[in-house]
């Protein structure tokens, strides 16, 4: 089955920078969008970024753009977030997801855009 496996989360400090990677097994990853989402208790999942199937076409929240970089390795099967300059606001609970229906256009930043997740991985940054 469909499974996504994110790893990199933890404790970091304000200023810092993370890595985070989303391990895909279970469908053709090479063929569908990916997006990263971020969760804050009593609060809706935010988009955080998007990229097409090949990882040619980009696109980043307002308030991560310029600081993040979403990435794929389609031989790897694995997806990657990195975030520079990273603020306390940033704190959250960060999810892979995978976009499997058919579809047009290059990306989706809505959270019902999106088929399967990963069970997420904490980032604390600290300040």
């Amino acid at each position: 089955q469909v499974l996504l496996v994110e790893s990199g989360g933890g404790l970091v400090q304000a200023g810092g920078s993370m890595r985070l990677s989303c391990a895909a097994s279970g469908f053709s990853f090479r063929d569908y969008p990916m997006g990263w989402f971020r969760q804050r208790p009593g609060k809706e999942r935010e988009f955080v970024a998007a990229i097409n199937y090949s990882g040619g076409v980009t696109y980043y929240a307002d308030s991560v753009k310029g600081r993040s970089t979403i990435s794929r390795d389609n031989a790897k099967n694995t997806l990657y977030l990195q975030m520079n300059s990273l603020k306390a606001e940033d704190t959250a609970d960060y999810y892979c997801a995978a976009r499997t229906r058919s579809y047009s256009g290059y990306y989706f930043s809505q959270s019902t855009d999106y088929d399967y997740w990963g069970q997420g991985t904490q980032v604390t940054v600290s300040s």
